[in-house]
């Protein structure tokens, strides 16, 4: 080991152009990633970031004000306030809820036999990608005595008129969080299912001479801690999910909800920015919403390092 030592302390001290070429096939292989990643990820945030000082239309030069935008956010936009609460009940319901289903019915689905568990694992995810029906969801809330939920609670005697489901402040944000849950099984769904697969067999066995008894425990002791690397990659794909939401509330509710009650800040920022066309304060709110993002990842990161 004594000789070791040098021969690594030599090989750090190399320039960096040095060990970049001595590892070519590598940076080779990764360049077409760091490309797009660079361009449509890294310089869209970096140029965001600037454009929050601004004052910018997309029609005139971006004119500097500096932290006008950050202050007119916080202490004059009352709409943001609200956009602020309903973005995270959304996130803190849906986000810890999804994380769960999404391991629960990975587990479920991996205890059944190989054809079967295709197939109901492209049943439990095909939600998450098919936007487009969400006009089942609409025809299911319809406010009027055809819709579907209205239709069968008149029959069974629980209603007398219809429920206006998508326009009601009382229903629609718990409309938007069932069918956000609804969509929920996505990426990190697909990454518990891969996770399971990685779980060593003997290490069942193992645990089964040391005294688990049941599979609620061998999911305890034996799967959680050999699936932290897909425990974790889920956990930031549900916070980034959480956080992002806005497609299902304005398909389902409208753009600008009912006194704003299901208005994210996604939504928030697309109407600035798309609307209009007030980009720098647009911005702006992009930038709050991506610190409070790296924020909560950096705090959920820790739990799962430490848990």
């Amino acid at each position: 080991m004594e000789k070791a030592l040098p021969i690594d302390k030599k090989r750090y001290k190399k320039p960096l152009w040095q060990r970049i070429w001595a590892a070519k096939a590598s940076y080779i292989m990764i360049g077409p990633f760091m490309i797009l990643f660079i361009l449509f990820s890294v310089i869209p945030v970096g140029a965001a970031i600037v454009l929050s000082f601004t004052d910018f239309n997309m029609l005139q030069t971006p004119n500097f004000v500096g932290l006008n935008n950050y202050r007119s956010l916080f202490m004059n936009d009352d709409v943001f306030m609200t956009v602020v609460k309903n973005t995270l009940v959304l996130a803190f319901i849906t986000g810890p809820l999804s994380y769960m289903l999404c391991f629960g019915f990975a587990w479920l689905i991996n205890e059944l036999p190989g054809k079967l568990r295709a197939f109901m694992t492209m049943v439990f995810y095909v939600p998450s990608i098919s936007g487009g029906l969400m006009f089942i969801w609409t025809y299911i809330f319809s406010g009027d005595r055809y819709g579907v939920l209205n239709g069968l609670l008149m029959e069974l005697g629980i209603l007398d008129e219809a429920i206006q489901w998508t326009t009601d402040t009382d229903y629609m944000l718990i409309i938007c969080i069932i069918v956000e849950i609804w969509g929920s099984l996505g990426t990190s769904f697909l990454a518990f299912m891969a996770g399971f697969k990685t779980v060593d067999e003997d290490l069942y066995e193992a645990a089964a001479i040391d005294g688990v008894r049941n599979r609620f425990q061998e999911v305890w002791h034996v799967t959680l801690p050999q699936m932290k690397p897909q425990l974790m990659f889920g956990a930031v794909m549900q916070i980034a999910t959480a956080f992002a939401v806005g497609s299902v509330e304005q398909a389902l509710t409208g753009f600008p909800s009912t006194d704003y009650a299901t208005h994210t800040v996604m939504l928030h920022i697309n109407d600035y920015g798309n609307i209009r066309y007030e980009l720098g304060y647009a911005c702006a709110i992009s930038t709050v919403l991506l610190v409070f993002m790296q924020i909560t990842n950096k705090v959920i990161t820790r739990v799962l390092k430490e848990d």
